[in-house]
């Protein structure tokens, strides 16, 4: 299988805490690196899980609190530092280059690259990013602003092909790209050869999705059906319920219910608010509903 993982970078909520940096995360695909999220520290802990600057390319951000962004300009610039000549692409819901351009054109006078900003309305989904093997999603959250989640999904491979019936029957070069999307091979001397006979089905394509931060939103179930990973906000626990709803959060036991409806095959929680000294109430409610429900933690990675 290719390289599908998450690395958790902060999971922590808006209040700084000496356990856990603001909301950040890598998702690499097959060393591609795309980061959901920049809040304070991200480079920092972006250094810690041995990642590659230099494999990043494009950073998506969920929405404007600054638990989410404020890490963006120490992160531009000591990329501008480093001597970086790559384009660096920011995605984000409408505002965050009104709200950045001035501050790199004080900061970084001189910049070695260009950071390209993309704005998308965060009320419908909308494919964000694209490419040979992978495509991005926004998914519409309901937050105290706008704000989406994302959901990263990979395209289904060519089959694969089997080379012993390949050789077998002879088949020419040219017609191995057709057999891989699924055509049969017809002989010279007009046999049929079925392409389950020349090929087997490659891996079923992967998905994750990231949700966070929104109030307990049902409508969410549909669009992210099956995934192989979900993460999920889950700020508070039940007994901070009218917290949750008054903040447009979500308690790990809402996290919970939106895993199991998906039929999601593992959940993550994280985004954990201050008050609590040990998140494993929140793991407790969570695995009540959802089994197979892991708490994030800084550094953590994981495959998808």
């Amino acid at each position: 299988m290719e390289k599908f993982e998450l690395h958790v970078l902060g999971c922590g909520s808006a209040l700084p805490t000496t356990r856990h940096f603001p909301t950040s995360q890598i998702v690499n695909v097959r060393d591609k690196l795309f980061m959901i999220d920049c809040g304070e520290g991200a480079q920092l802990q972006f250094r810690k899980s041995h990642l590659k600057f230099s494999r990043l390319n494009h950073i998506f951000i969920s929405h404007l609190h600054g638990d989410h962004c404020f890490g963006l300009l120490g992160l531009v610039s000591t990329l501008n530092l480093l001597g970086r000549t790559a384009e660096l692409h920011i995605h984000s819901p409408k505002g965050l280059r009104d709200l950045l351009v001035p501050m790199l054109e004080f900061f970084n006078k001189q910049m070695t690259y260009q950071v390209l900003f993309h704005e998308f309305d965060a009320k419908e989904p909308i494919q964000i990013y694209e490419d040979r093997s992978l495509t991005v999603t926004t998914i519409p959250l309901r937050h105290r602003m706008p704000c989406c989640g994302f959901l990263f999904a990979e395209k289904q491979r060519p089959n694969h092909i089997i080379r012993e019936m390949i050789d077998f029957y002879q088949v020419p070069v040219y017609e191995l790209n057709r057999i891989k999307n699924g055509a049969d091979y017809v002989t010279p001397e007009g046999e049929i050869i079925a392409n389950a006979r020349l090929t087997r089905p490659s891996e079923s394509p992967r998905s994750y999705a990231y949700c966070s931060d929104t109030i307990y939103l049902p409508s969410i179930v549909e669009q992210i059906k099956g995934v192989d990973l979900l993460f999920h906000e889950a700020t508070f626990a039940d007994e901070d319920a009218p917290r949750a709803k008054e903040t447009f959060h979500t308690t790990a036991t809402q996290a919970a219910w939106i895993a199991r409806e998906a039929g999601a095959k593992k959940l993550m929680i994280g985004h954990f608010s201050a008050r609590y000294e040990n998140e494993n109430v929140l793991l407790k409610e969570a695995v009540a509903i959802f089994p197979d429900t892991q708490l994030a933690k800084e550094t953590l990675c994981v495959s998808v």
